[in-house]
């Protein structure tokens, strides 16, 4: 059973929430706080990835790139997680670009300390585990919603999980940038948010989108959503708190 007292240190990164307090305060001073900017580059391709990232607030977008320059998101990362699951799995690079995508702030490490760390067992490195099984879950399911899902439904499950993720119903983002993380044409995805907004579910003004009605948003949005959050909530638990099975 995963013990949290009053006293505890506070984090809003799920998976340092979700820690005992020992565990937390073994890790604090190697634990640097940091700004994400917007469009800040984290991690290249085939680069040796250095340190890792716990977000408080904000997106990180883990990026394809192909051969003609065309980009797409296959996975994102928020509060409920981190980047830099190559390091404890035994790689030191990664495939991907990683960019924070919406601005907030985090944590950051050293790669090489929390290989350490992982190592040593212990809550952390079942925690880190169960985040990779959902994170899994989430590249998945997004190759398959874009695969079979509306682009309607699409764009609602992503403003869905950007939202969840930045804890804010007002979005920093462009159609086009839109268009590059799900890999359609900026047209697609200005037909579909003004579709959203003629029901009354968003609004929107350049570079910025705001969520007006979430309970309509999530009935919109591809089952995806629902299945992907549903994954994180049971192997990490809600607002950090695990129930261990």
């Amino acid at each position: 059973m995963n013990t949290h007292t009053e006293s505890r240190p506070q984090a809003t990164n799920r998976i340092l929430n979700a820690l005992t307090r020992s565990e937390f305060e073994s890790l604090s001073p190697y634990l640097d706080p940091i700004n994400l900017s917007s469009g800040e580059v984290l991690s290249r391709p085939e680069q040796p990835v250095t340190h890792v990232y716990f977000p408080n607030r904000g997106t990180v977008s883990l990026v394809s790139t192909f051969e003609d320059g065309e980009t797409v998101e296959v996975g994102m990362v928020g509060n409920e997680g981190m980047f830099g699951v190559c390091v404890f799995l035994g790689s030191v690079t990664t495939p991907l670009t990683a960019q924070v995508q919406l601005p907030g702030e985090g944590l950051r490490m050293r790669a090489d300390v929390l290989k350490r760390e992982f190592q040593k067992g212990g809550q952390l490195q079942d925690l880190l585990l169960r985040y990779t099984q959902a994170f899994i879950t989430q590249i998945a399911q997004t190759a398959a919603c874009n695969r079979a899902h509306p682009l309607d439904g699409r764009l609602a499950k992503w403003l869905l999980m950007c939202a969840d993720r930045a804890q804010s119903k007002e979005l920093a983002l462009t159609h086009e940038f839109i268009s590059t993380m799900l890999a359609v044409r900026r047209p697609g995805v200005t037909e579909a948010a003004r579709q959203l907004k003629e029901a009354g579910l968003i609004s929107y003004k350049r570079g910025n989108v705001t969520i007006l009605d979430r309970p309509g948003l999530e009935g919109l949005s591809c089952e995806c959503y629902a299945l992907v959050k549903k994954d994180f909530t049971r192997l990490i638990g809600a607002n950090g708190h695990v129930s261990y099975m």
